[in-house]
């Protein structure tokens, strides 16, 4: 295939806000509730409901915009787009298309050689979401689910900046830090909180002009994202090689086949006869309001992966990872508060932490363990109560259960023995019994004391200070 395109991208992102209720009503938009339970006349179109602007919806659009950079419009207010679809109980759409809430902003994102590139951001309006269709095959019927009628989104608007699949994934991973340390949102793809609608066009490397840009739907993780990106590329290339035009149009992906098919030609705004919305006023935003928000503002990633370099000592790497998820930064930080060692509790949330979450399957937005407990399991290790190995059987079940390590080692008899004279009593024992393992380790085969070591740990069931066998044994094995 032919190297010389260049792929031209640009992303449309949805989030669903964290805001207890629904943009225009009252209802909850807590997610999994019985089909159509969270649902009232103004969310479902009834006739003659009248709509009431959520403030919190705008102070988190505000927050999302202020983070990124953008410009906040003092007047900004509602506009209806109309289109016809059985979700869309109204037959139209409350958005933002002529006035937007924020504008021209951006974010930088660090590329795979090390660089730095900067993702302009053209807009971010407010908007409400439609219902779910359900298909049912079986019964040859499809049935729908106003839940999500009306629950509150911001959706964010890139500039076509970003030139491969790894930039996009760079960038939404950067959008979805920032949206979650604010508290916007818990951005979780597979819930539908973070959608991602890929606009991507190729051109010859060195044109100006955009090529034919084609809209993907259906993306609900970075993987499938990045591969639909590669797929659409490629069957670009393929019809401008072979003499064909790119229709605009959009696709729906298919992520178990690693196949897009066509779903309709792209509309323009002029298809959807956009018009203000008569239900709504225009919202005013002054500047003592942008303050207030401005002030909420916590902590961001990027101003947190400096602090941790600097005030906790941590390595770049460290810093990365445990302000890489805002679960391992609000441990890390209440935990460090607590027992004083950064360096360790950081080590706690790299290794075992992401191991476990590994073996469960888990999220670290699904850590149910206390920092309180993990700090208590970081002095146990540190101040010897503990050896590393029993530590580690602690930390499994304060990952599980959250118990409290400190009650746990009591009950369970897990303290370390420091007690020379039983050490010495059992290690004796050991040595007499593997007579071949002292025979090598007196002909130069160092190795042979970590077998003795195993044997003597067994002995005392895991609990006995390494430090101390490992000093006896050898003055033992000198005589």
């Amino acid at each position: 295939m032919s190297k010389e395109y260049e792929t031209v991208i640009g992303l449309e992102v949805h989030v669903e806000l964290a805001t207890k209720t629904k943009i225009f009503c009252s209802c909850s938009t807590e997610f999994g509730g019985a089909p159509n339970s969270h649902t009232c006349p103004v969310c479902t179109g009834m006739p003659g409901a009248l709509p009431v602007l959520n403030r919190k919806v705008v102070e988190y659009a505000m927050a999302v915009g202020l983070a990124t950079n953008c410009e906040i419009t003092r007047n900004c207010k509602f506009d209806r787009k109309n289109y016809f679809y059985p979700d869309n109980p109204q037959n139209y759409q409350i958005s933002q298309l002529y006035l937007p809430i924020c504008r021209n902003g951006g974010i930088e994102i660090e590329l795979e050689d090390g660089g730095k590139k900067t993702i302009g951001i053209h807009e971010i309006h407010m908007e409400e979401d439609a219902g779910k269709l359900v298909h049912d095959e079986a019964e040859d019927v499809s049935i729908v689910d106003f839940n999500r009628s009306g629950v509150p989104l911001i959706e964010i608007v890139s500039e076509p900046d970003m030139r491969s699949a790894q930039e996009v994934i760079a960038y939404l991973d950067k959008l979805r830090l920032i949206i979650q340390y604010l508290g916007a949102s818990d951005c979780k793809l597979q819930e539908g909180s973070m959608r991602a609608d890929v606009n991507l066009s190729v051109r010859k490397e060195g044109e100006a002009e955009f090529g034919t840009r084609t809209e993907m739907k259906n993306l609900n993780s970075f993987r499938a994202i990045a591969r639909a990106i590669e797929n659409e590329k490629n069957r670009q290339i393929d019809l401008i090689e072979s003499g064909e035009k790119v229709v605009q149009e959009t696709r729906r992906w298919d992520d178990n086949k690693e196949y897009s098919y066509a779903m309709r030609s792209k509309e323009d705004a002029k298809d959807y006869r956009y018009f203000p919305d008569p239900d709504l006023v225009p919202v005013f935003i002054s500047d003592e309001w942008i303050k207030e928000v401005k002030a909420r503002q916590p902590e961001l990633p990027t101003e947190k992966l400096a602090r941790y370099q600097r005030e906790y000592g941590l390595p770049e790497y460290d810093a990365k990872i445990l302000t890489g998820e805002k679960k391992f930064a609000d441990i890390f930080e209440a935990a460090t508060e607590i027992c004083g060692k950064p360096k360790k509790v950081s080590n706690w949330l790299m290794v075992e932490t992401i191991r476990l979450l590994k073996e469960h399957d888990m999220d670290p937005a699904d850590i149910r363990f206390s920092p309180v407990h993990l700090a208590k399991l970081v002095d146990l290790a540190e101040g010897g109560t503990v050896n590393s190995t029993v530590a580690k059987e602690v930390f499994e079940a304060v990952f599980t259960d959250d118990i409290d390590p400190e009650q746990y080692v009591k009950e369970k008899g897990l303290q370390t023995v420091n007690d020379e004279g039983a050490l010495r009593s059992v290690i004796e024992e050991v040595v007499k019994n593997n007579p071949k393992s002292v025979e090598d380790y007196k002909n130069g085969k160092d190795k042979a004391i970590g077998f003795l070591v195993g044997q003597t740990m067994k002995a005392m069931k895991g609990k006995a200070n390494p430090g101390m066998v490992n000093g006896i044994l050898k003055e033992i094995l000198s005589r």
